[in-house]
């Protein structure tokens, strides 16, 4: 597989993916659930927090990008026309992946199915060998030793 798939499918498809893989896990373990389900609504009050998080964390993200004027596509990070390191990017060197991360964690939660939770797992390396990575990469070529430093002070999650 190796560099077959960097670059390849945009994130939000990359996670739609796997939250679609995650509900088809539920729905095949019904039967081994624990014994203590918990209703719909009560569910849905438990994964609010991490999707909500997810949507700001990720929207600040885009937000920082528009306004450096540098490209938010996660396909080509050779167009980057600046290393943002403000705002969010303070905290994670990915708060888009991050968010989509906890979205997912959210969906895990409403879903309630133990299985469920390798899907964030399964984002995070994904993500983080065939989006990151080589989007690493990139940043490293064209910003040098200012994005070096960056990575050094900025974990690449949390």
């Amino acid at each position: 597989m190796g560099k077959s798939l960097e670059l390849k499918i945009p994130p939000p498809v990359v996670a739609l993916l796997v939250g679609v893989a995650m509900w088809g896990i539920a729905r095949l373990e019904v039967d081994l659930r624990p014994a203590l389900d918990l209703p719909r609504l009560t569910r849905a009050a438990l994964a609010a927090p991490f999707v909500v998080a997810g949507v700001v964390i990720a929207a600040m993200g885009v937000a920082t990008f528009r306004r450096a004027r540098t490209t938010i596509n996660p396909m080509k990070p050779d167009a980057a026309t600046s290393l943002v390191t403000g705002g969010i990017y303070r905290f994670t060197r990915n708060p888009m992946y991050l968010g989509l991360t906890l979205a997912l964690d959210g969906w895990a939660v409403f879903l309630f199915s133990p299985w469920t939770l390798l899907g964030p797992v399964a984002f995070v390396l994904y993500i983080t060998r065939f989006q990151i990575a080589p989007e690493e990469r990139a940043l490293r070529d064209r910003f040098g030793e200012s994005f070096t430093a960056y990575a050094a002070k900025v974990r690449r999650w949390v």
